[in-house]
C-alpha cells in the first residue's frame, strides 16, 4: 500500500485543526498589505487579518505560490518515503499557482530522476475557491487515512471538483471594485444605492448572478438560489468572513429551508477576503445536473 500525502493551499480555508487532524500540508500564500509582506496562516490568523484590513485603506494583494516552492515540497515528501503526492489547488483562472505546480513536477523529476517510478505527483485544479475545494481536501485526506489507494482518491476528486458551486453575497463592493472583480465606478454607485451583488463561483468563473437592494434581502436571495441549484438532499457548507453572526443566521435559515444543517462551515481568509471584503455569506454545494 502506498504512502499518500494530501497537499493544498491556504485559499482552501481549512482550519488549523482540520489541517493537523488530517495530516494535510497547507502551503501559504504571501499577502502584501501596505508596505509589508505577510505569510497567510503564519503571520496572522483570520481575526488578525481582518484587523489589518481595518487599519489599512489599501487593498491586500496575494502572490502566487511559485514552482520553486512546490519543488521543495515534492523533494521533502519524497525523501520522507511518500509514494503519492496529491494536490488540490486554487482556481487556475484566478492564480498561476496550479500551473506552477505542474511546471514543478517536470522540474522535480528532471533534477531528481531517482524518484521516477517511485513517486507519483498529481495536481488538481479545483476550479473554485475556499471551502468549495477545502471540503474535498479534507475528505481526500480521510480517504488516505482509511487506506484508500491514490487512484481512487484522484478519481473521487476528478468527479467531485467540477460539481462544486458557491453562491455568496457581498455586503460591500469596496474591495471587489478596487481589486477589479467589479468595475470601480459600478462598485461606487452600487454602494451608494445599497445594491448588493450575489456572486456565483462555478466552472472556474466568478460571475454576478443576481442583485438585490439592502442587507435583509441579500441572505434570502442567496438561500433561494443555492437551494434551486443544489443536488436535492445532498450536504452543503456555509462560507462567511468576519461576520460570524450572519453565518449563524444563514445556518438557521438554510436548516429551516432544506430540513438539515450544513456539514461544515468555512471562514474565508486573506486570499478571498482581499477581493470580496470582510463581510460576506454564502452556500457551498454540489450542483445538480443541468445547471449552467
Amino acid at each position: 500500500m502506498g504512502k499518500i500525502k494530501i497537499i493544498t493551499d491556504s485559499a482552501s480555508d481549512i482550519t488549523f485543526a482540520a489541517e493537523k487532524e488530517n495530516n494535510i500540508e497547507v502551503i501559504s500564500f504571501s499577502v502584501v498589505l501596505g508596505d509589508k509582506v505577510y505569510t497567510s496562516r503564519v503571520d496572522f490568523d483570520n481575526s488578525a487579518f481582518y484587523e489589518l484590513m481595518k487599519e489599512n485603506d489599501e487593498i491586500p494583494k496575494t502572490s502566487q505560490i511559485t514552482a520553486f516552492q512546490f519543488e521543495e515540497i515534492y523533494e521533502k515528501y519524497s525523501k520522507e518515503g511518500y509514494t503519492d503526492l496529491i494536490l488540490v489547488l486554487i482556481n487556475s483562472h484566478g492564480s498561476a499557482t496550479y500551473q506552477n505546480s505542474l511546471m514543478a513536477i517536470d522540474n522535480f523529476f528532471e533534477e531528481h530522476p531517482e524518484y521516477k517510478g517511485k513517486v507519483n505527483i498529481t495536481s488538481h485544479d479545483s476550479g473554485c475557491y475556499t471551502g468549495a475545494y477545502g471540503d474535498l481536501v479534507i475528505k481526500a485526506a480521510k480517504m488516505a487515512a482509511q487506506g484508500e489507494e491514490a487512484e481512487k482518491i484522484n478519481a473521487f476528486l476528478e468527479e467531485r471538483l467540477p460539481r462544486r458551486c458557491v453562491y455568496f453575497g457581498m455586503y460591500t463592493l469596496k474591495y471587489a471594485g478596487k481589486s477589479g472583480r467589479i468595475p470601480s465606478a459600478a462598485a461606487f454607485v452600487g454602494d451608494k444605492l445599497g445594491i448588493k451583488p450575489i456572486m456565483k463561483l462555478w466552472d472556474h468563473e466568478i460571475v454576478t448572478a443576481a442583485k438585490c437592494r439592502g442587507d435583509k434581502k441579500l441572505m434570502a436571495k442567496v438561500i433561494d438560489m443555492a437551494v434551486a441549484d443544489m443536488e436535492p438532499g445532498s450536504e452543503y457548507q456555509i462560507v462567511y468572513a468576519e461576520n460570524k453572526e450572519s453565518a449563524e443566521e444563514l445556518i438557521r435559515r438554510m436548516t429551516e429551508k432544506v430540513g438539515y444543517g450544513p456539514s461544515d462551515e468555512y471562514q474565508v481568509g486573506a486570499e478571498v477576503a482581499s477581493n470580496a471584503g470582510p463581510r460576506l455569506v454564502g452556500v457551498i454545494f454540489d450542483a445538480k445536473e443541468g445547471i449552467k
